[in-house]
């Protein structure tokens, strides 16, 4: 009868040595699934959207989207996308184009062009045999995901942060008074720094395609079976909270959730954004609401 040529004291004396190595091997694992990656996704027009991807090791993924004048490094995008990873739960913050590291120029307007970026987006992550989880969007980013929502219907879940329910509202704030009378006799508006130096220019075209969406009349073409999240702070000056409630009358599918203190950017809430968008997309994967 053939005997093991291994002596058991031996054996004995491994079996430590094996019990780390599993264990570091086991870490090791966790640890290259968190990861981040830049990627980069062609959209309809020929521009390279940049973005970065947060590997937790999930098949799902929630794609982000930035706000007017913002980007994937807002804190916000940064701040969703790590508490998202420390709940295990991959996810894409990207630039629009012409925001951020994102090719193509930047415009004011062109929301439905935003839409074909996220679609570009959802597209690429289906081609790669991944499951949009959900869309969420703060600010400008909340308009165009619900009409992303609207449009198409391959994403069942969409959180709405801070959005505005009537886009004609804000208008005179942001360009003054008798902005449309300026923006038809010059053909555009620019807003300026507090230096005096030209930030952006807003042309008429632009303008006019912020005006002509009706996002009541979007929420009406949202099937019923997409899950909707609102959250909103009350001391928002930038986006009243009555927006929020507007959206909670006429979408079915919905949860509104408002953040007591907090302004527009959640400047001292974060923490709080961050739990209750986890909270929520927790309860849509263990639904497997995709």
């Amino acid at each position: 009868m053939a005997q093991s040529s291994q002596n058991p004291r031996e054996l004995f004396l491994l079996m430590p040595l094996v019990i780390v190595f599993k264990f570091f091997k086991g870490v090791w694992s966790k640890i290259h699934a968190f990861q981040q990656e830049k990627v980069i996704i062609p959209n309809k027009y020929g521009n390279k959207l940049v973005g970065i991807l947060h590997e937790a090791g999930t098949k799902e993924i929630v794609i982000l989207c930035h706000g007017l004048r913002a980007s994937k490094e807002d804190i916000i995008m940064t701040q969703l996308a790590a508490a998202l990873e420390n709940a295990g739960i991959s996810s894409f913050r990207f630039d629009f184009t012409g925001n951020g590291e994102s090719e193509g120029s930047f415009e004011f307007g062109i929301y439905w062009r935003e839409v074909d970026d996220i679609h570009s987006v959802v597209q690429h992550f289906h081609e790669a045999n991944r499951r949009v989880l959900a869309i969420i969007g703060h600010s400008k980013g909340a308009s165009a995901v619900l009409l992303y929502a609207s449009k198409y219907h391959d994403v069942k879940t969409v959180a709405n942060l801070s959005g505005r329910y009537d886009l004609k509202t804000g208008l005179e704030n942001l360009l003054g008074k008798n902005f449309l009378e300026r923006i038809r006799k010059e053909g555009f508006i620019e807003l300026k720094t507090k230096s005096g130096s030209v930030d952006y220019r807003i042309t008429e075209e632009s303008l006019k395609d912020r005006l002509n969406i009706n996002m009541q009349e979007t929420c009406l073409h949202i099937g019923k079976e997409c899950r909707f999240l609102t959250i909103h702070g009350d001391a928002d000056t930038i986006i009243p909270v009555g927006d929020a409630f507007e959206f909670a009358k006429i979408l079915p599918n919905h949860k509104l959730h408002i953040v007591e203190g907090a302004d527009h950017v959640y400047t001292d809430h974060l923490a709080e954004l961050a739990s209750i968008v986890v909270d929520f997309m927790k309860e849509t994967f263990a639904q497997g609401q995709v």
